[in-house]
Parts: C-alpha cells; structure tokens; sequence
C-alpha cells in the first residue's frame, strides 16, 4: 500500500466511505503524491500520449486558430492566451511557432499557464521560456480583458461523482475501503440522491427500459464551474475558448471512469496516485454551463472534421514534401491517429464558447 493509499484508508477509516470525485481529486492532485504532482506522465516513456505528442500538426493549425480568432476580435493590442493544463508546453510551443508569421499577434499576447504541478511548470518553463509565462493555480488569477484560452484534454481529468440506478431510484457510487481484503472498493450512499443532485433531467426521469437498474451517471460539478467561470469571462470581457477532449456530445448514462498507467488500462482503485484517472467530458453538459454564463456555444464537432477544416490535409501534404520515407511514413501515421474514426477523429471531440458578439470562429462556422 502506498503513501496516498494509507491516507485515503485512514481517511475513510476515521469518517466513512468518500466520493469518487474525492478519490479521484486526491489520486490526481495531493499536494504530495499526486499523479500530476511530481511527474512528467506524457510520451512514450510517460502514461499516455496526447494529440501534440502525436504530431506538431495540431498544435501548429491551433496556432493559426488562435491568430484567426485574434484577427475577428479586431487585432486587440493586449490579449490574454491562456492555457489549462498545459502538459510539457508542447502544444503552445507549436501554437506560438506557427502564429510567429504574424509578429503582431505574438507582440499582442500576454502567455498565461493554469497549471499546479511543479514538475510540470519545470518543463514548460523549458519549453515556452521565450515567451515569458506567467503560472496560475487557479483561472480565476489570471487578469480579467480579453482572452483566447484553449484546453486541451484538460476537462477529462476533473473529478467526476458517479450515481448508481437502483431500485429506490439514483444512489451515489462511493468508495470504502475493505478491511480484509485490504483493498478499496465501490459501495452505495444509504439515501437516494435528490431530484436536484447534479444529473439530468432525463437521467432522473428515464423510464427504467432506457436507464436500467445499475445504469451509471457521472457528472462534473468542477467541471461545470469551470464552464460558467469561462463562459463568464468572455461575455464580461471578450474573446474565445477552445476545448478538445473526448467525451459524449450529449448527456447520456454510462460508466466511463478509467485510469491509465505505462499504456495499459489499470484498475481504477488500485495504487492511487500511480495511475492517470479521467473520464469521458459531457460537452453538453459543458456547452449548457458556459451559455448560462451569457457565452455563445458552437458545436461540439469531431476532432477530424475540426482539424479538416483548419487545413489538416494541406499541412501534411507541405510536411511530406520535405520528409524522407521513414518520416512520410510518420507523418501519415499521425495524421491517420488525428482524423480517423477509429482513432481520435470521432470520440474527441471541439467545442468553442465565445463573446456573442465574436463572428464564428474557424472550424465552427457551420456548427449550431
């Protein structure tokens, strides 16, 4: 038993069984020992490899996204770019490397990094030097004025409550921990959750052929916070957001909680901060929080149709033409792992909230 592992059972031991969004805030983020906390988990030697590790094509249209967006905000002298989450700064070095072919935009931005790892900020620092960041635990401390924020793979790591449909209707999913086996497990809340717990309407509702007994929910309530709080911003003060993850585009049942360790799926509740825990994003969910908070909402669309429209296909082409025939063969690989439906182009997913007033950004111009 590890570290965190003892204090989670002492925890439990001493106040009862905690929530699966407390377990998985504290496997993710204690100060000490959690997963993001001392570590660098990207790549192929890491857990699990993100789409700017895959290729500099993505974060290079994103780049160009964010130039795009600047220019239909009226080429603002000042504008916050900020990023959540931002891994090793990959995806913003490859971003900043693309737009400098408009040296106004790079004069224009203020780099700002919402970030809590210190080994994290280590290598970004590395990374985005040039570009004098500035970290921030928390959004809220960035300066408030107009701002082009992007998330990428970054909501599916909240903390996520899971109900459980049961008989005297949704019970919240806890975990306890098993004194001899020595293990954690999964147990239920004596009470059934309230109408008002956050599920949605037609979770609660469903008649039991469409939402089975044991049918899962998960909901994000960082997550929806997180929504509002971006939506907020850019009604009060201008600009856009970018958010790429997976996750469904409507609010549907499901278990999606997983964790991830060395490439491999790993159980969930075993060796808590050992293992990357996320889940899949409810864009829906998402979208409805940042439009309550007076942003406008485009999409979600796929991934592959997102890229396609930033020019995905004309990048590759004008990389191939330099590459020589181990690199085309990456390069293609990449690509194919970006855009295809059996790869990352379906089940991830890019929403955009923006100003009302913002004109549909690229890739959104025909999304609702």
């Amino acid at each position: 038993m590890n570290a965190l592992a003892r204090i989670l059972r002492r925890r439990i031991e001493r106040s009862g069984p905690i929530t699966v969004a407390d377990y998985m805030a504290a496997a993710l983020g204690h100060p000490k020992y959690g997963y993001y906390m001392g570590k660098d988990p990207f790549g192929v030697r890491g857990d699990f490899i993100t789409a700017p590790e895959i290729s500099q094509m993505f974060g290079e249209l994103i780049g160009l996204w964010c130039v795009i967006c600047w220019r239909q905000m009226e080429r603002p002298k000042v504008v916050h770019l900020v990023e959540l989450g931002p891994g090793r700064g990959t995806l913003m070095g490859d971003a900043l490397r693309a737009a400098r072919a408009v040296p106004e935009f790079i004069d224009a931005i203020r780099l700002h990094l919402v970030e809590t790892s210190p080994a994290l900020r280590k290598r970004q620092g590395e990374n985005l030097g040039d570009y004098a960041p500035r970290w921030h635990a928390r959004l809220d401390r960035v300066p408030d004025g107009r701002m082009i924020l992007i998330a990428n793979e970054f909501f599916d790591a909240l903390p996520v409550h899971q109900f459980e449909r049961t008989g005297k209707g949704w019970v919240e999913r806890l975990v306890h921990f098993d004194a001899v086996s020595g293990e954690f497990g999964f147990t239920l809340a004596t009470e059934a959750a309230e109408p008002e717990a956050p599920l949605p309407a037609r979770l609660f509702n469903a008649p039991s052929q469409t939402v089975p007994i044991g049918a899962i929910g998960e909901v994000s309530p960082e997550g929806r916070a997180l929504g509002r709080e971006i939506g907020g911003r850019l009604a009060r003060s201008g600009g856009v957001a970018l958010i790429v993850d997976y996750g469904h585009a409507r609010s549907a049942p499901g278990e999606t909680l997983q964790a991830v360790k060395g490439h491999q799926y790993h159980d969930v509740l075993a060796d808590p901060g050992a293992a990357d825990l996320t889940a899949h994003v409810d864009f829906e969910a998402l979208a409805a929080a940042g439009a309550q908070a007076g942003a406008r909402t485009y999409g979600p669309v796929s991934q592959g149709a997102f890229l396609a429209s930033l020019g995905i296909d004309a990048r590759t082409e004008a990389l191939l033409e330099s590459a020589s025939p181990g690199q085309a063969q990456d390069i293609r690989l990449s690509l194919r792992r970006l855009v295809a439906s059996s790869e990352m182009g379906v089940l991830f997913k890019a929403l955009c909230l923006a100003h009302p007033g913002q004109p549909a950004p690229p890739g959104f111009e025909t999304a609702k």
